[in-house]
């Protein structure tokens, strides 16, 4: 059985247990750095803050978490394997990029210029998957992409076009995000038409839209799904968690519960200046990494989803997604 990397070496998925696939113990959108005067990193407080993140989801019975802070928004492997270490639960950190609009986009455009895009992404990707990140051997166990509302742009797809190839090298699965859950069905037939394995791709934020047809159209292709952004709610968007789950209540009638994983996108420490959780928090009260069990499964559960399906959104999927099964 091929293992999955995590930030402290390779694991079996069959012991991940229940897993939360897309969320990030730091984050921070590019040019964060350049504001280290009045938004310094505090690197043990985000340790500390890490570590009471994990005794919260362990109270629940999560064994694993997929931290997807893609290259360009404060990665930071060294800083999990900490966590991890600390905790015993298992981290699984990224390789990746964000989108045009909100990424460090100028780095590779100016590259590109120089050589072939996809050719200097995939050895980046390449590199890192082969031989760690940096100088710090942890290696990533997956692969973050991201595309613009309604539309992959076309240095978007240069990093969708490497992953892709790395993922069909190396078994390594991808995580999307879409934006306001737009061109899902665009980014699995650009991942799967460059030779990625459709049971290796999650098309993420698809919690976005709430057309029932649209959300069928790309399970069809056979990709996984991620309800991933519960308590995101009230913003630009982001719907209210009651028509998400309205939505999965009926994907989930019609069989569709083997392709759908859950989890926050929950932020637990941002790389800014001190006032932006407790502002978060306020504008968006649910938005926190304990809501699906306390909120969400409670409202399926009501409407008759049992355990077994849950389980096998939580557990199942989660694993069968790195197994590549």
């Amino acid at each position: 059985m091929q293992k999955t990397q995590t930030v402290l070496g390779p694991v079996a998925p069959d012991t991940f247990g229940k897993t939360l696939i897309h969320e990030h113990f730091v984050f921070g959108f590019p040019g964060c750095e350049g504001d280290i005067t009045l938004g310094p990193f505090d690197r043990d407080a985000c340790v500390r803050s890490g570590l009471e993140m994990v005794d919260k989801i362990k109270s629940h019975g999560v064994n694993t978490v997929v931290d997807v802070t893609p290259n360009d928004c404060g990665r930071n492997p060294l800083m999990l394997q900490e966590i991890s270490e600390k905790s015993g639960i298992n981290i699984i950190c990224a390789s990746g990029y964000y989108s045009e609009e909100e990424g460090g986009t100028p780095y590779f455009k100016l590259l590109s210029k120089f050589g072939d895009g996809v050719a200097q992404i995939y050895d980046m990707f390449k590199k890192e998957v082969t031989d760690g990140i940096g100088s710090t051997g942890i290696k990533p166990g997956v692969f973050k992409l991201a595309s613009s509302k309604g539309v992959i742009t076309d240095y978007e797809q240069m990093f969708f076009k490497a992953a892709a190839k790395v993922s069909k090298e190396d078994g390594v699965p991808i995580l999307t995000h879409t934006e306001e859950g737009t061109m899902g069905p665009e980014q699995a037939d650009l991942l799967i038409a460059e030779g990625a394995d459709p049971k290796r791709i999650m098309i993420g934020h698809i919690g976005g839209s709430t057309d029932i047809d649209y959300l069928m159209s790309i399970l069809e292709k056979g990709v996984y799904i991620g309800f991933d952004r519960f308590g995101i709610e009230g913003q630009v968007g982001t719907p209210p968690d009651s028509h998400r789950e309205a939505c999965l209540i009926g994907l989930i009638g019609l069989g569709y519960a083997s392709q759908i994983m859950l989890s926050h996108d929950w932020v637990n420490f941002w790389l800014a200046r001190p006032g932006i959780s407790e502002i978060l928090s306020m504008v968006m009260p649910n938005w926190k990494p304990t809501h699906i069990f306390e909120d969400v499964l409670p409202v399926l559960r009501k409407a008759g989803i049992n355990e077994e399906q849950i389980s096998t959104m939580m557990v199942d999927n989660p694993r069968r997604f790195f197994e590549g099964a």
